[in-house]
C-alpha cells in the first residue's frame, strides 16, 4: 500500500454473474485483502453475535427477530446478545457498516456485496464496480458453481430472486440505485470477455487513478 488511504475496491453484482469470482481474482493479482462472506464472521466476532445473525439478515430486506443489540456500535467486543428481547436488522447493518469502516481503514481489500459502495462513500482512495451479465449466462455459471443439481428453470428463479433480494436490500438501506450506472465508477457485462481480461482493465484503471500505487 502506498499513499495516505488504503485503496478500497467494493463489487456489487448480479447473482450469477460472477462479482464473486472477479473480487478474488483483482484481490489476488492486486495483493489485497479479500471481505465476502468472511467480511459477516469477522463482524459478528467484533460484534460479539453468533455470526448466524448476520447470514441470516446477509442482504435480506429488514425484518426482525430475537435478540438484542446495545445502543453502543462499534469494535469493541462487547456481548450485544441477551436473547430476550429484540435485536433489528437495522442494529446488524450498522454493525457490519462500522466492521466495513475499519476494514477500510486497516488495508487495501476487495469488498464483495453489502453496500459497502454507500457506506465507503467519503472514503478518499474508493472504486466501486457493478457486474451483470444476460440472465443466460448468469444461469449457466449458477448451474456449472452448483454441480449440476439445478435445473435450468430453477437457476433462473434463483438469480431473478437473488437479484430482487439484492436490490431491495441496496435500495432500503442508501440513497441510489442498485445496478444504476451513476452509482460506480466501472460497470461490465461479464459475458463479453475472458475475468482475467475484465481484471486487466480495473487494473489499468487503478494504476492510472492512483499512480503511487504499485501492485
Amino acid at each position: 500500500m502506498t499513499g495516505k488511504h488504503p485503496i478500497v475496491i467494493t463489487i456489487g453484482r448480479q447473482f450469477g454473474s460472477g462479482g464473486r469470482e472477479l473480487g478474488r481474482k483483482l484481490a489476488d493479482r492486486l495483493g489485497f485483502r479479500y471481505y465476502d462472506k468472511e467480511l459477516l464472521s469477522e463482524a459478528a466476532e467484533h460484534a460479539g453475535v453468533d455470526k448466524a445473525f448476520f447470514e441470516r439478515c446477509d442482504e435480506r430486506f429488514p425484518t426482525f427477530f430475537n435478540g438484542i443489540f446495545s445502543s453502543a456500535f462499534g469494535l469493541s467486543n462487547v456481548n450485544f446478545y441477551a436473547g430476550s428481547t429484540s435485536i433489528s436488522d437495522d442494529s446488524i447493518y450498522r454493525a457490519q457498516s462500522d466492521f466495513i469502516h475499519s476494514l477500510a481503514d486497516r488495508s487495501d481489500c476487495v469488498i464483495v456485496g453489502r453496500t459497502a459502495d454507500y457506506v465507503l462513500r467519503d472514503h478518499e482512495r474508493l472504486v466501486n464496480i457493478f457486474v451483470h451479465a444476460p440472465i443466460d449466462s448468469c444461469v449457466a455459471r449458477i448451474m456449472a458453481r452448483d454441480g449440476g443439481s439445478l435445473t435450468p428453470d430453477k437457476a433462473r428463479a434463483k438469480a431473478l430472486k437473488m437479484n430482487k433480494l439484492r436490490a431491495n436490500y441496496y435500495n432500503f438501506y442508501t440513497d441510489k440505485v442498485w445496478g444504476a450506472a451513476s452509482s460506480y465508477d466501472l460497470t461490465f457485462d461479464t459475458s463479453r470477455m475472458p475475468m482475467d481480461r475484465i481484471v486487466d482493465v480495473i487494473v489499468a484503471y487503478i494504476t492510472s487513478r492512483f499512480p503511487d500505487f504499485k501492485s
